[in-house]
């Protein structure tokens, strides 16, 4: 994609959003694009045009991955489809005034899911950040609101790397955290997230000499310990037991020589 075009698609993108927006709905598994104005009507804008474009768009790319069985081939297709769409995207951004109405309004969510199903968290949390505050309703297809989808989608990509001794960004983790601190959700879900920030503690403590790695060690006992809280049966039992057994291990630190013993000294 051109230069060009990319900056005019940004442009027709934040041309699209006007004060008079209202918040997308969710659409059918696979939304159709919306028809062509009667004739006789206004003739369509270029932002309404480049609208209706991108919708096409999208529907042509959920029918092609609706086609695609393998797992591995879904998310290498999103990954080639994600940089047509994001000229679009930066320009709602930009505009920063929600998603508008039509089929057009389920790219930024969208996109949203794709982007974490490739893992490019960073880019995702972003969006999901703008897609909360403005209450973009999450396409029917997908069963679950945003901040659900964010922390239960890196959650169990976190779960399973760790599943296969392998780390995963604990500063992602506590983004998504922060984020999502605030709102009501389902403790299954949270407590995934819990799990997962407290492996990823819990490993950097240990990997720490004794004295440095007492706080993490604490941090990773108290997220595990909510996690266990939340869903009594998240699988945290052995972990919340090695964290006490490393705290416990930890010697009490030895009293400051410089500090004053018996009271204050006299004047």
């Amino acid at each position: 994609m051109s230069l060009a075009r990319r900056h005019r698609e940004r442009i027709l993108a934040a041309q699209t959003i006007t004060a008079a927006f209202a918040p997308a709905h969710g659409g059918a598994t696979v939304p159709a694009a919306a028809p062509l104005p009667a004739a006789g009507t206004a003739k369509p804008s270029p932002a309404d045009i480049a609208a209706r474009q991108m919708g096409l768009r999208l529907t042509h790319d959920l029918r092609r991955l609706k086609e695609i069985r393998s797992i591995d081939m879904k998310i290498a297709a999103k990954r080639e489809m994600l940089p047509e769409y994001r000229p679009w995207v930066q320009g709602i951004i930009a505009a920063d005034a929600g998603v508008g109405t039509g089929l057009a309004a389920e790219v930024v969510p969208t996109c949203m899911v794709w982007l974490i199903d490739v893992g490019d968290y960073d880019n995702a949390i972003s969006l999901a950040e703008f897609v909360m505050r403005h209450r973009v309703a999450m396409p029917a297809r997908y069963q679950r609101d945003a901040a659900t989808i964010l922390i239960e989608e890196i959650a169990d990509a976190a779960i399973k790397a760790q599943g296969a001794n392998e780390s995963f960004s604990l500063a992602t983790l506590e983004e998504v955290a922060d984020l999502t601190g605030h709102l009501d959700i389902h403790d299954q879900v949270r407590a995934k997230l819990l799990k997962a920030i407290g492996v990823e503690q819990l490993d950097r403590g240990e990997s720490l000499v004794a004295e440095e790695g007492k706080p993490v060690l604490q941090q990773a006992l108290a997220s595990l310990t909510e996690a266990q809280r939340l869903h009594d049966r998240i699988g945290v039992k052995d972990r919340i037991k090695r964290a006490i057994k490393l705290l416990a291990a930890i010697p009490a630190a030895a009293p400051d020589p410089n500090t004053e013993q018996g009271g204050d000294s006299a004047a």
